[in-house]
């Protein structure tokens, strides 16, 4: 199954392409966007080489991949569900990661849970995935609210070996998640 592009109220969105690398280098060039990544903003290098790796997520698995979201035409971040990719992440096959990331002056207007939520919907419905997990480093809050908010539940907190730790990142990182089942039941009692 390829790609597929999806749409919610405000959003659309679009398998990334080539079209949208200035996109990605503008939302990587903001050191707040990437406070609780690298702690600083990427030089476009970086993010070239990053914008060949998230085309590559599209070819792991069919249907999964990173999305361009769109809104109003113009756009506002983008979301990602790709296959673990760390022995501690668990077995590929029935799972997925799920990851956003938004330009700033689109923070604090519910796309970020919008745009989860769709994916959600896409990796339980459309491809019948088991599992959906989302990591954060422990102090980000913001995220930490929106993968409340779609429903998903801490699974655990783990301390990875930074090479250069970030502020906050002696706290560790946290993963959250939600199952098939969860996902259906709370959809049975309206959440």
């Amino acid at each position: 199954m390829p790609q597929a592009t999806l749409r919610t109220d405000r959003i659309e969105l679009v398998p990334l392409s080539d079209e949208h690398l200035e996109d990605e280098i503008e939302l990587d060039a903001d050191p707040e966007v990437m406070r609780y990544l690298t702690g600083r903003a990427r030089d476009r290098a970086e993010v070239e080489v990053l914008h060949r790796r998230r085309l590559a997520a599209a070819e792991r698995v069919d249907g999964l991949g990173f999305w361009a979201g769109l809104v109003d035409g113009r756009f506002a971040g983008w979301w990602i569900l790709e296959p673990p990719t760390r022995a501690d992440q668990g077995p590929v096959e029935g799972q997925a990661e799920l990851g956003y990331r938004l330009l700033r002056r689109r923070w604090r207007q519910g796309l970020a849970s919008e745009g989860a939520r769709e994916l959600l919907r896409h990796a339980f419905e459309d491809l019948r995935l088991t599992r959906v997990f989302a990591e954060t480093m422990a102090v980000n809050t913001a995220s930490r609210a929106t993968m409340r908010a779609i429903g998903m539940r801490h699974v655990r907190t783990f301390h990875p070996d930074w090479e250069e730790p970030l502020p906050g990142s002696h706290l560790g990182e946290v993963e959250y998640a939600i199952t098939r089942e969860q996902w259906l039941a709370s959809r049975a009692a309206g959440a």
